[in-house]
């Protein structure tokens, strides 16, 4: 997932050199990258002690993500960033981007349990 958006945000700059994409697109994606792993890390070792309750694992690390990223963007907010709306509105496509991912995964977790 990671891979596929950073490939994305590279050929966008390369080829079309957007001004709506801000110039820490990057350290944006560094966060996602290091939030999925540390999150998901945490996921997999709850997971490993209860299986019974993996929606709710999977859920957890849904709103543990959401408030990192909302602590992230307030920190932005607060150093002063320049273009902080581009900011904003890059911020949350990428973040959007891994809420489907999630969503997608919480959905696969269900199918095994639904039956």
């Amino acid at each position: 997932m990671s891979l596929l958006i950073a490939g994305v945000i590279y050929l966008l700059e390369y080829f079309f050199d957007p001004y709506w994409i801000h110039e820490k697109v990057w350290i944006i994606l560094s966060f996602f990258v290091i939030l999925t792993w540390l999150t998901g890390m945490f996921t997999h070792y709850l997971l490993g002690i209860s299986k019974e309750n993996s929606v709710n694992i999977l859920l957890g690390a849904i709103g543990i993500r959401l408030l990192a990223s909302i602590g992230f963007v307030a920190v932005m907010l607060v150093l002063k960033l320049e273009n902080i709306i581009w900011f904003v509105v890059n911020f949350f496509i990428i973040y959007f981007f891994y809420l489907l991912f999630d969503i997608y995964g919480v959905i696969a977790n269900l199918r095994p349990n639904s039956k």
